[in-house]
């Protein structure tokens, strides 16, 4: 376990953990050149014979005598990069990783004892890895499992070392063996070669390996040495310090690659470096918990999770568990740190272990949030409480009153930042603070709209009562507060700005408020419409590509639970659908709408989203609740707005849409509830077409639409009650009211087309519907018989053949359904 003296993180950014190899070697270059131009002839003319004895060397011995020579003439900080590089060409990859293979392995031939060798070729491939060139070569890569296995588990033991243990992994290399020599001169050897790295080294304070094996010897006999923190380690099972540095220096080197996290997390890092950090192994604190940090903060933090789910789980519960031992101002340096190692959200790692880790979080983050903090400190703690949401919502997070805390501090940085003088700039820091600020209160409308803030229960923890009515409207009152700052941000906003991330965040949040309150800040919402409309429709035209939205999102943990995977351009658009479709139901709002096109935009949208679900079959279908959201949209024009839907255009194209795709989807049973508003949309619309004769797209949506209504009700059992359809009953509760609403636009079709009443009889609509109507006294709900009897009356009051067979159903039976239908009787009798 962590000692509790300190923080087992330090609060730094996760990507300055790895060096910059290109820009250490840069450095080394600018500093040598100088002092190796000192050099006199004769030196150079020995640096010369040296390096042709080294390009030359017949075995390994002789390229160590070589290196030796180079070393002892001119240390390896002082000679110029290009130098450095022949000695690198000369040496080549694979003598540092037959030192390591073979004290791995144990070989009697090499001469030197198997610590010997792991200093040579850890400190080989750490001066190798100046060289980003070299650090990316394959073979340079295959030494990555043998450094993991040091790091995570120590030097090899005298049992592998005899026995050669084949399993242990080590790359396709052959064994070093050592001719005969003198052991000093591979000891000297050694400490010239590990200057190459002094310099990466010497910022930490590690001492370089001709140090530490005079430590090593110098030391008390049988007691083990410490570790930088402090931490007394056994010498068998830990690696000094030096040669631990020399590992990490290469990991961190490769993990600056640009597929460097892929290379490690593919040869085993994770689980490697989780061991070396919960077994607390020399240096892990200091380098190997933020080269893991790095990892898990880069593109392969979900391919980690999925691998690596327990063992990362063990590393999150043993930081956690430092991080709610250390002391409060030790707690807010490593708040900034800590959601390095918390896993993805949306579902992808979901259990009791997890959620037992959040709680205990919860009860070290509390009383931060109810401390008196600076912005400095308080923005990693928002930051944190962001990501804890984001994974287990308010479960566990404490009582309503801390709840409300919580929004409310959140709702207050975000006023603080985004209400200053036009103009004023948010540093990265402030963004990122925001960021979580929005998440949190994105948070609360969700739960404010749902069970209520604070009323949730686990198996942990009892339920936690709601909030009281103040407590609620000091909520919402924040809410609003935060939102209308949001407002004053955005409407500085011009188009140059759209491509900022930080402008779709707030975008976003503030469309998160607008889905469930469009009645506060009426006037100013309405004002922002342009704004919206425009940010949104930039997008979607494929006028903004969105390049870096998608990353940014990643790294500052913006998630949406609902709307899975990468960016597109239709994301702006999504998340202010809800929004449309209060504001379309408003006089002000609507007609500010209309001016900006609107309807088209939406059409324009249905039409991308029904080219991708065209492809979808099968269990492939998968169900866009934006589209659903997108007609209901619509349906308000087309309710409020006949004329408009008469004369615009993008009505027209809306019908030939609907005509092309209903037929499709009356065979995808997954999106029942899409079709249902398409046949919705499309008779609400029929019903405004002025007389004329049917034109073969029309007859065929009709039909289409008449069949699918029809599939909705099963004649009535034994009990006399007429049932909803297995395909229907499971999207009842959302389709049910469509139908009904479909069926009353029938009978208004048939009242302005008297040619559809054909159509009913033709595809059997009207005998069916009578059938199922006569076969049972009771349907599933009085709006049903509602909806079916207007139907049914617009059908007799307009065809004397329609109005001929339903008399004809009603004498059959007199206890039906049917026959209690009073409005559709006087029809009949008029």
């Amino acid at each position: 376990m962590a000692e509790s003296g300190g923080p087992l993180i330090a609060a730094e950014s996760p990507k300055a953990h790895p060096q910059d190899s290109t820009e250490t070697a840069g450095t080394d270059e600018g500093n040598s050149a100088s002092v190796s131009n000192g050099l006199s002839h004769a030196q150079q003319e020995v640096l010369e014979r040296c390096l042709h004895a080294l390009t030359h060397a017949k075995n390994d011995s002789h390229t160590l005598a070589a290196l030796l020579l180079i070393t002892r003439l001119c240390p390896a900080k002082q000679l110029d990069s290009g130098t450095l590089h022949r000695i690198f060409e000369a040496v080549g990859l694979n003598l540092p990783a037959r030192l390591l293979v073979t004290a791995v392995r144990g070989s009697d031939g090499s001469g030197l004892p198997p610590e010997e060798l792991l200093s040579l070729g850890t400190a080989l491939l750490a001066a190798l890895s100046t060289d980003p060139g070299m650090a990316a070569h394959p073979q340079f890569l295959s030494t990555i499992p043998l450094l993991l296995g040091l790091v995570a588990d120590g030097p090899p033991q005298s049992s592998k070392n005899q026995s050669g243990d084949p399993g242990s992994p080590c790359p396709p290399t052959e064994e070093y063996v050592s001719s005969p020599k003198p052991k000093h001169a591979d000891q000297a050897c050694r400490e010239g070669i590990a200057t190459a790295s002094d310099t990466q080294r010497a910022s930490s304070g590690v001492k370089g390996p001709g140090q530490h094996q005079g430590d090593r010897d110098s030391s008390t006999p049988g007691k083990g040495a410490e570790t930088a923190d402090g931490r007394e380690q056994n010498p068998s099972t830990s690696l000094d310090e030096a040669l631990a540095a020399d590992c990490y220096q290469v990991l961190n080197t490769i993990c600056a690659l640009p597929r460097g996290p892929e290379q490690l997390l593919n040869r085993g890092a994770v689980p490697a470096l989780c061991r070396a950090v919960t077994g607390q192994q020399t240096l892990s604190r200091e380098k190997g918990l933020p080269l893991l940090g790095h990892l898990l903060s880069s593109g392969v933090r979900e391919r980690a999770w999925t691998r690596h789910q327990p063992e990362l789980l063990s590393l999150l519960e043993f930081v956690c568990l430092n991080f709610c031992q250390i002391s409060n101002q030790e707690r807010l340096q490593m708040c900034s740190c800590l959601p390095q190692f918390l896993p993805p959200p949306g579902g992808a790692v979901e259990c009791t272990e997890l959620k037992r880790i959040v709680s205990n979080l919860w009860q070290a983050v509390r009383p931060m949030v109810q401390s008196k903090l600076t912005t400095a400190h308080l923005g990693p703690v928002l930051v944190l409480s962001a990501c804890l949401l984001d994974l287990c919502r308010w479960d566990n997070v404490g009582p309503p009153k801390f709840c409300c805390l919580l929004v409310n501090r959140a709702c207050v940085e975000i006023r603080m930042g985004l209400e200053e003088p036009p103009g004023t700039e948010l540093s990265p820091q402030q963004q990122h603070t925001l960021t979580a600020c929005y998440r949190i209160t994105e948070a609360a409308m969700e739960q404010a709209c749902s069970q209520g803030l604070g009323n949730t229960s686990t198996q942990s923890q009892s339920a936690v009562s709601g909030l009281s009515l103040q407590q609620s409207r000091q909520v919402l009152d924040a809410l609003e507060e935060a939102s209308s700052a949001m407002i004053y941000y955005l409407k500085q906003v011009g188009q140059s700005q759209y491509d900022d991330p930080f402008i779709y965040a707030t975008f976003r949040a503030l469309c998160a408020w607008l889905a469930e309150e469009t009645s506060c800040l009426k006037d100013e919402v309405t004002d922002l419409l342009p704004f919206l409309i425009g940010y949104a429709e930039s997008f979607l035209q494929g006028e903004r590509k969105g390049k870096g939205l998608a990353n940014w999102m990643s790294e500052m943990s913006v998630n949406d639970r609902s709307q899975e995977g990468t960016w597109t351009g239709e994301d702006p658009l999504r998340y202010l659908l809800p929004a449309l479709c209060h504001l379309s139901a408003e006089e002000g709002p609507r007609r500010v709408l209309l001016t900006l096109d609107t309807p088209a935009l939406l059409v324009g949208f249905l039409n991308r989203g029904w080219g991708v679900l065209r492809g979808q079959s099968g269990k492939t279908v998968t169900r866009d609740p934006s589209m659903e959201t997108a007609c209901s949209a619509l349906l308000n024009f087309v309710v409020t707005e006949p004329e408009r839907v008469r004369t615009d255009a993008c009505f027209a194209s809306l019908e030939t849409l609907l005509s092309e795709a209903l037929p499709v989807l009356l065979h995808k049973p997954r999106l029942l509830v899409l079709t249902a508003n398409f046949c919705t949309l499309g008779l609400m619309t029929g019903r405004l077409k002025p007389p004329s004769t049917a034109e073969p797209a029309q007859r065929q949506f009709f039909s289409v639409t008449l069949r699918f209504l029809l599939s909705a009700l099963e004649p009535g059992t034994l009990d006399g009650q007429v049932r909803i359809s297995r395909l229907w009953e499971e999207w009842w509760e959302e389709a049910g009211e469509l139908w009904r609403l479909s069926l009353q636009a029938l009978g208004d079709c048939v009242r302005a087309l008297p040619w559809i009443t054909a159509v009913v009889r033709e595809e059997g609509w009207l005998q069916n519907t009578l059938s199922i109507l006569s076969s049972g006294s009771v349907l599933p709900d009085p709006q049903t018989g509602d909806a079916l009897e207007e139907a049914l009356s617009a059908m007799a009051s307009h065809c004397q053949l329609c109005r001929q067979d339903i008399r004809a159903h009603m004498r059959k039976e007199a206890k039906s359904a049917l026959y209690c239908m009073t409005r559709l009787k006087k029809s009949l009798s008029d």
